[in-house]
């Protein structure tokens, strides 16, 4: 046990002594660095481990880093589409344009050689690949696929009534051919396990349909048939809401897809061009 004897005066004096010892140097693995985000500590110096200092400075540079954006992201993924498929247009098609001319159907439509039977070919085999998208909608293999139902842009009973008016002009109307089929099944198995695919298709079918396709459809109608318009290039409500509408539903769907969904969605809008495209020359044909 501790004595309870008082110290004498002369020892507690030399206790209270300060010592004459130097402080030892910080140790080595020490660093220091001056805090930037406090305006009124400029001066203010921390002693930290040089480690710790390395992960700080990571760190905030990491949190720092904006995220990349994609063009067109800020307003919305379908922004994101539109652009990329503007790209795949020819300076004359879109000014946003970036593909050199090298099929008959991408020079300007003012040039374009169009036939009857060509014509009928085209919209015969548009009218499958339509029938297949809404009958895909329809039945919504993915519950995202409903969204799409009953959105004003159908075109599957337009195209019969149109095929209706050309056979009662006593024009033979012709089995599908090479193109619709091929991309009406690949449709078919695209929406069954590939659903952010599917809908670029659907997206760039309908949109492209609702601006260069009305205006293929006018200046064809002005070479072959008298000016007449097709039931195809009419909608039965006003087309800017309509397709503001399936805009506005296309954004709900992808707000709940990743950043890599999105990308894989974007990426398959070449293939969207190849297979219209193939569709499209038929006109020509």
């Amino acid at each position: 046990m501790a004595s309870l004897t008082p110290i004498s005066h002369s020892h507690s004096h030399s206790l209270l002594k300060r010592p004459n010892v130097r402080p030892p140097p910080p140790p080595s693995f020490f660093s220091s660095f001056i805090l930037k985000d406090f305006p009124y500590s400029k001066s203010l110096s921390l002693k930290l481990p040089r480690m710790l200092t390395r992960n700080v400075v990571v760190s905030a540079t990491t949190a720092e880093k904006p995220r990349k954006r994609y063009p067109g992201e800020a307003k919305g993924f379908v922004e994101e589409m539109r652009f990329v498929a503007m790209k795949l247009h020819t300076k004359e098609q879109a000014k946003e344009g970036e593909k050199e001319v090298k099929q008959p159907e991408e020079r300007p439509v003012q040039r374009w050689e169009p036939s009857v039977d060509g014509y009928l070919k085209f919209l015969v085999d548009s009218k499958l690949v339509y029938d297949t998208l809404e009958g895909i909608i329809d039945k919504a293999p993915f519950p995202s696929y409903a969204e799409f139902r009953d959105t004003g842009l159908e075109r599957s009973e337009k195209l019969a009534k149109d095929l209706q008016w050309f056979k009662e002009q006593g024009c033979t109307i012709p089995e599908p051919s090479s193109p619709g089929v091929t991309y009406a099944e690949y449709l078919k198995e695209l929406s069954e396990k590939d659903p952010q695919a599917f809908i670029c298709h659907f997206y760039n079918i309908y949109f492209a349909h609702s601006a260069g396709g009305r205006m293929i459809g006018k200046k064809v109608a002005e070479k072959i048939l008298d000016k007449k318009e097709l039931e195809f290039y009419k909608w039965d409500r006003d087309l800017s809401q309509l397709l503001q509408n399936v805009r506005d539903k296309l954004n709900k769907v992808a707000e709940s897809w990743t950043r890599e969904e999105k990308n894989h969605c974007l990426e398959e809008t070449e293939k969207s061009f190849k297979y219209s495209g193939d569709i499209l020359r038929l006109i020509l044909s």
